[in-house]
């Protein structure tokens, strides 16, 4: 019974910031897609292995640049943008901190 009632708390909270994000996002979903999350954490974790300074506080022992880029993306703080296209043509320009990240 608990679970039932707290994963209505979890939808009505999914439904307010469903209304707030969909202001902004026109394209597509409301969610960043698998896709997306791949190639950006391979991307970030590419510029990480390279040099690039890291992002958010990081565990000491965490060296893994993918599981940095991860936690990075998780913490919604880089500054990257997804461009979403139709086949029309139509496109829109989208910051991945605008996009909700499923739970995995």
């Amino acid at each position: 019974m608990v679970y039932v009632m707290s994963s209505f708390l979890e939808s009505r909270e999914l439904r307010k910031l469903y209304k707030e994000v969909r202001k902004d996002i026109k394209v597509g979903f409301i969610f960043l897609s698998r896709y997306e999350k791949a190639r950006i954490t391979g991307a970030r974790a590419l510029q990480i292995s390279f040099g690039a300074p890291i992002l958010v506080d990081k565990p000491k022992n965490l060296i893994d640049p993918i599981k940095i880029a991860l936690l990075e993306l998780k913490s919604k703080i880089l500054p990257l943008t997804i461009r979403r296209e139709y086949p029309s043509g139509e496109y829109q320009d989208i910051p991945i901190n605008k996009l909700i990240l499923k739970k995995d």
